[in-house]
């Protein structure tokens, strides 16, 4: 299955590949490589349109999910069909991550690896509007992070840290 990367802005160079490349190595490590992913990346004005439309918050953010299949977090979609044999799309705010890490100092490629997993965490249901939801969020990302931290060399932690 596939990973279908689509750069809708220009306000920042994206590197396509590498991207594409952790996003395939993470979902190996969520155990939904048979599934595909929609990724897009996504400027400050479609961020800030798709933000207010589906969460009312007209304000750029840094990622959307959208789910296809709707289920409990640690669970894996059960597709009927060929066709459901996908998660769905995360919207990557690249516009808003990069003045993030212009601000902080963070390297935007380590960022923008560490925000599609928090996105692909919730396409499998995961959520952190509390305290037991972040700590199951975040070792699953930390899981899935060490695993790709493991076949790259990286040292990529989590978004969430610190949330709570």
């Amino acid at each position: 299955m596939s990973v279908a990367l689509r750069n809708a802005q220009r306000a920042v160079p994206v590197r396509r590949a590498p991207l594409r490349r952790a996003v395939c190595a993470l979902r190996v490590a969520l155990g939904v490589s048979r599934f595909d992913v929609g990724l897009v990346c996504a400027g400050n004005a479609l961020m800030q349109r798709l933000n207010g439309d589906y969460r009312h918050c007209p304000e750029p953010t840094d990622v959307l999910s959208f789910p296809l299949h709707q289920v409990a977090a640690g669970e894996l979609p059960r597709p009927r069909c060929r066709d459901e044999y996908n998660l769905g799309d995360i919207f990557l705010g690249v516009e808003y991550i990069h003045q993030q890490c212009r601000e902080t100092g963070e390297d935007f490629d380590d960022v923008l690896t560490v925000t599609a997993a928090h996105g692909l965490c919730h396409l499998l249901g995961y959520r952190h509007d509390t305290k037991p939801e972040w700590e199951q969020m975040y070792q699953k990302e930390a899981q899935i992070l060490e695993e790709l931290n493991r076949l790259t060399g990286s040292r990529l932690r989590p978004l969430t840290a610190g949330l709570f």
